[in-house]
């Protein structure tokens, strides 16, 4: 059996090229850097002098946006594009000598997480180009659901077809929801009568809400499995483990291995901390250890499907580099996301995050961990072997025909229970790591300080697909759960400009800081959505008027920042409509996932108990499908976040309004209150989404009357509140 220490020749197996604008990003960066300095020496020699609380908050606002501006210039500094050839990887090695391969997917709640997708995900990664005797797929069940068990046992009979007819029509899209939804797969009948056989009692068991004692059951040992679940909730139940595929034992139709299939829900106890998804991959970590111990682990989302057969193979090109593989901890592949609208209006795509930004910090120590699409070596999760494993050797996968022994079972459990990590280092210094519900950032950070690094692969196809959020209130409650997390990281004695500088490098510090800080953005937006448009309507000028020397240093300083972003974008494969809807929702999330999650987050600080962790839901109404469809923003939900949008759209229209109508009227006043006007105007332009579902929409996504009548009140207690701070 191999394991990582095949060594190939490193030039045969990829490339890496420098971004060639990186000489002129470097240039942009002294410009705009000396822009800002002005820019403040400008607040502090005029506007404070002398201070009032006005001028100090908007020199807080531009201090904020110089600090984050500052953590992000590293990304642009030296960004790297890199090719492999798996080809030469198979010339070179042999398809026998490839490594052993353990795939993690992790799903927690079956109505939020179809069964369905979480099983077409499984069968995508099983349809590997990869020998199916070294591959291992292991499903996390956090939420101890039996439909879910059901959904894949009814897999792993599906698999004895789907895997053969996957190779014998050369597939490159193998997720079955995926194929047989697109028109090619609509040609497939007799197995996509099969597929939808399966689809159908799945769905019927999740409506039922349970398998056992139906007609769903098949054998008499799927009866006396489901048996096990009587009495089980969600947060209290024993561990359960059950090898559905041996690849020693199960074959399909035409007689080939396949893989291991092993379903996995770790005992759970309500009077015991489970860590989110860190636990249950850190879980899985343990078991798989125990069970298979491939040196190469694969984290995915449950609903991030293969795209491409030969990924494993790219990121093989990078792991058995011996010029990278002794400090190379894992290969991180971006997020494509399927079925966006055109203009992507909810920013979906989140470039900046999966691909502008992982290309820049490839050209230091590497990227952070996105949570899915990861290819590990495991010595990265786990340096030492659980022992006793078995009489073969710590670093070589396990005896494929042990799987069903009950000393490996047993020893599975042990390591799957509540107990198993009281008194170990896992979580902290072993394994994904805990204390933040962003574990992937927070794990990938940990690795590079502690002398890891990880490598980009973005090839051309993109090698995994998989659903984002199209249901506006979830899509910003995601990213204040990502704000909440990152801040749980910078207050912590880990934060990234003193622990992450020191420890791995000045520039990956920096860069992880960035998202440590990503909360701050709201502190600017909130200012600038606020403050000028009630300085406009009282006629108080905060900024130059036009012709003033320094009114030509904010023009600069918003031109390049927003033309320079537009170049990223358009060069990442973005569109104009996209990258407009992206700086939108940027705008949108500083008022509400940034604003929202910074206030939950202080408020758990202090110990005021706040709503936690929530699961994403992948579900989405037929209506509402059909609105995303059209490009309709769907504010059909009574959400706090959908309040400040509405007052920040009204005060800055009726703002725009008074201020054009008095410009009209008074000579001089255009001038002395360009800006004012402009950022008022731009806000107006940017909110017309937010405008139209609250007057003149009426279908289920308009903005609830509630929600549009407590945002007028509120943008009157706006106007109150700039009365006093203006004219008194």
């Amino acid at each position: 059996m191999t394991t990582l220490s095949t060594k190939p020749k490193p030039s045969t197996l990829h490339t890496l090229t420098v971004d060639p604008l990186a000489p002129y990003n470097r240039v942009h960066s002294l410009l705009y850097s000396l822009g800002i300095l002005a820019l403040l020496y400008h607040h502090c020699t005029t506007f404070l002098a002398p201070p009032s609380f006005l001028s100090l908050l908007l020199f807080l606002a531009d201090l904020v946006l110089a600090f984050m501006w500052g953590l992000v210039q590293p990304f642009r500094w030296r960004s790297v594009r890199r090719r492999e050839f798996p080809d030469r990887l198979i010339d070179t090695v042999g398809r026998k000598n490839l490594p052993a391969l353990d795939v993690f997917i992790c799903t927690a709640d079956p109505h939020k997480e179809p069964p369905m997708s979480v099983v077409s995900t499984a069968l995508s990664v099983m349809a590997f180009d990869y020998p199916t005797d070294r591959l291992s797929v292991y499903i996390s069940d956090d939420g101890g659901s039996e439909v879910t068990l059901f959904a894949f046992m009814e897999a792993a009979m599906f698999a004895r077809y789907w895997l053969p007819f996957c190779r014998e029509n050369g597939l490159q899209e193998r997720s079955p929801e995926a194929y047989f939804s697109s028109s090619v797969g609509g040609n497939s009948d007799k197995m996509k009568a099969m597929y939808q056989s399966m689809k159908e009692k799945v769905e019927s068991a999740l409506q039922r809400g349970y398998v056992a004692g139906n007609d769903l059951i098949a054998t008499p040992k799927e009866l006396e499995i489901f048996k096990k679940w009587k009495g089980f909730t969600r947060r209290d139940h024993p561990s359960i483990i059950q090898v559905l595929l041996e690849s020693s034992k199960d074959t399909d139709i035409m007689g080939d291995a396949l893989p291991n299939l092993i379903y996995l829900s770790r005992e759970k106890n309500i009077n015991s901390p489970h860590h989110f998804k860190a636990g249950a991959l850190n879980t899985l970590v343990r078991v798989s250890s125990i069970m298979t111990n491939a040196p190469v682990v694969l984290t995915l989302d449950c609903d991030m499907y293969s795209n491409d057969p030969q990924a494993p193979l790219r990121a093989l090109c990078y792991l058995l580099d011996p010029a990278m593989a002794s400090n190379l901890a894992y290969v991180q592949f971006p997020q494509h996301f399927q079925g966006l609208n055109e203009d992507d209006i909810y920013g979906g795509e989140v470039k900046r995050l999966f691909r502008i930004n992982p290309r820049g910090v490839d050209g230091f120590s590497g990227p952070s961990y996105v949570g899915s699409n990861c290819f590990f070596d495991r010595r990265a999760l786990h340096p030492s072997p659980l022992a006793p494993l078995s009489s073969h050797d710590a670093s070589e996968p396990r005896d494929r025909g042990s799987l069903h022994l009950d000393s490996v079972l047993k020893r599975a459990h042990e390591v799957a229970s509540c107990n198993y990590e009281v008194g170990t280092k896992w979580g902290s210094t072993i394994g994904f790591r805990y204390g933040s519900l962003v574990e992937d950032y927070h794990t990938g950070y940990r690795l590079h300080c502690e002398g890891w690094k990880s490598t980009f692969c973005d090839p051309e196809r993109p090698a995994f697909v998989g659903d984002a959020p199209k249901n506006l209130n979830d899509a910003l409650g995601q990213v204040k759960r990502w704000c909440i997390g990152f801040l749980e990281v910078a207050i912590s004695k880990h934060n990234p400009l003193t622990f992450g500088i020191r420890n791995a490098s000045l520039p990956v510090g920096l860069c992880y800081a960035y998202y440590a800080y990503w909360g701050s953005w709201c502190i600017p937006l909130t200012i600038y959505a606020f403050l000028p448009p009630l300085a406009l309507t009282y006629q108080k000028r905060l900024f130059p008027e036009v012709f003033d020397p320094w009114f030509y240093l904010y023009v600069y300083l918003f031109l390049a920042a927003y033309i320079t972003d537009l170049v990223d974008f358009l060069r990442a494969k973005g569109s104009i409509h996209r990258w407009w809807n992206d700086q939108r929702i940027w705008m949108v999330r500083g008022l509400t996932s940034h604003l929202f999650g910074t206030i939950q987050f202080a408020l758990n600080h202090v110990g005021i108990s706040t709503p936690g962790f929530n699961v994403t839901s992948k579900v989405i109404e037929e209506e509402q499908s059909e609105r995303y469809d059209k490009g309709m923003f769907d504010f059909g939900i009574a959400s706090p976040f959908f309040v400040i949008l509405g007052t920040a759209a009204i005060v800055n229209l009726s703002s725009f309004v008074i201020g054009i109508a008095r410009a009209a009227r008074i000579e001089g006043v255009f001038n002395e209150m360009f800006l004012h006007l402009f950022l008022s105007g731009f806000i107006v332009v940017n909110c017309l989404p937010i405008y139209e579902a609250m007057f003149l929409r009426k279908d289920g996504g308009k903005m609830p009357g509630n929600v549009t009548l407590i945002s007028i009140l509120v943008a009157g207690f706006f106007y109150l509140i700039g009365y006093f701070m203006f004219i008194i």
